[in-house]
C-alpha cells in the first residue's frame, strides 16, 4: 500500500472495529507490501486492509469460513464480529484471529503435514476459483506491456516472456490431475502458532496440480510431503519464479525492495532454465 495512505487504511480499520464494539485504541503496522496487516490493542484484533473494489476479499472469507468449519490448518476469522468485509473510505477491511508466533520458522515435516491437511480439506470445498493458467496469464500481460512493468528492460522481458509462455504450455500437457489450491503457500504465509501452523492469505486460491503449491515451499518442506511428481515440480518451480518476477516489475508494486527481488529472480530463472532445457520442449 502505497506509504501516503497508511494513516487513512489505518484509521478506517480503527474506526470499523471500535463500531464492532471492540476497543482498538492502537494500531501496530505488521507488515506493508500490496496490503497493510494490522494489530489493533486492547482488543488484540488482526485486519487486513486493502483498497476497495477488490472483490477477491470476500473470496478470501467465504473460503475461510468453510476450511475452517472442517479444521483445516487456516488461520480463523475473528469470532467476534461477523464475517464481512467492510469499506469505508475507499478500504476494504477484513478481521481476523491474532496469533502470537512462537518462532518464526516451522519445521519442514510440520509445514509439509499442514499443507497436505490443507489440500486434504479443500478437496472437500466446492468453490469456483481461478485456474492456475489464469494467475499465469496476469503475469503474462504485466511483461507484455511497456506501460505496465516500464523498468524492465529488453532481455529480461524476453526472458520472462518465454518462460512463462514455455512453462505454462509444458505444466499444462502433463495433464496432472487438479484441485483447489492456495495458490502461494510460501513461508511469509504461514503462522506458527501454538496450534500448529496456520495458512493465512487465501485470496490466492487457484485449481491446479499440487505441485504448484509446493513450488513456493522450500524444498526441504516438499521432501516430506508423499507422492510428488518432481519432473512437474521442477517445472512448477520455474514457473513460479517467472511470475514472481513479474509481479516485481509491476510498476504499482508495492512489495518492500521489490526491484532487487526481480533481479534475484531473473538469476535464479536463467540458472534453472539450464538444467531443464533437456526435459522441456520449447
Amino acid at each position: 500500500m502505497k506509504t501516503s495512505d497508511v494513516q487513512r487504511a489505518v484509521a478506517a480499520a480503527s474506526s470499523i472495529v471500535a463500531e464492532l464494539g471492540l476497543p482498538a485504541e492502537v494500531a501496530s503496522v505488521l507488515q506493508n507490501s500490496n496490503k497493510l496487516a494490522l494489530r489493533l490493542l486492547p482488543c488484540d484484533a488482526f485486519a487486513r486492509v486493502a483498497y476497495a473494489g477488490q472483490e477477491v476479499a470476500q473470496f478470501e472469507v467465504a473460503l475461510a469460513q468453510r476450511l475452517a468449519e472442517i479444521g483445516s490448518p487456516v488461520a480463523a476469522l475473528d469470532p467476534r464480529v461477523p464475517p464481512l468485509v467492510y469499506e469505508r473510505d475507499g478500504f476494504a477491511v477484513t478481521l481476523w484471529t491474532y496469533y502470537e508466533s512462537i518462532s518464526p520458522d516451522v519445521a519442514p515435516a510440520d509445514y509439509s503435514d499442514a499443507l497436505l491437511r490443507l489440500h486434504a480439506g479443500m478437496r472437500e470445498i466446492d468453490l469456483t476459483a481461478p485456474h492456475f493458467t489464469d494467475r499465469v496469464g496476469e503475469a503474462q500481460q504485466l511483461v507484455a506491456s511497456r506501460d505496465l512493468t516500464p523498468e524492465l528492460a529488453d532481455d529480461n522481458r524476453e526472458l520472462l516472456s518465454a518462460t512463462l509462455r514455455r512453462l505454462r504450455r509444458a505444466i499444462a500437457e502433463r495433464g496432472a490431475a487438479e484441485q483447489l489450491l492456495h495458490g502461494e503457500p510460501h513461508p511469509g504465509n504461514v503462522l506458527n502458532t501454538k496450534s500448529g501452523p496456520r495458512f493465512i492469505d487465501l485470496e490466492t486460491c487457484c485449481r491446479g496440480p499440487i505441485e504448484f503449491d509446493l513450488a513456493h515451499v522450500p524444498e526441504e518442506v516438499s521432501e516430506h510431503y508423499p507422492d510428488i511428481d518432481q519432473d512437474l515440480l521442477r517445472q512448477c518451480r520455474i514457473l513460479m519464479l517467472a511470475m514472481v518476477a513479474a509481479w516485481r516489475w509491476d510498476r504499482d508494486d508495492q512489495f518492500p525492495n521489490g526491484r532487487q527481488m526481480g533481479l534475484e529472480k531473473l538469476g535464479e530463472i536463467r540458472a534453472a532454465l539450464d538444467v531443464i532445457d533437456r526435459d522441456v520442449p520449447r
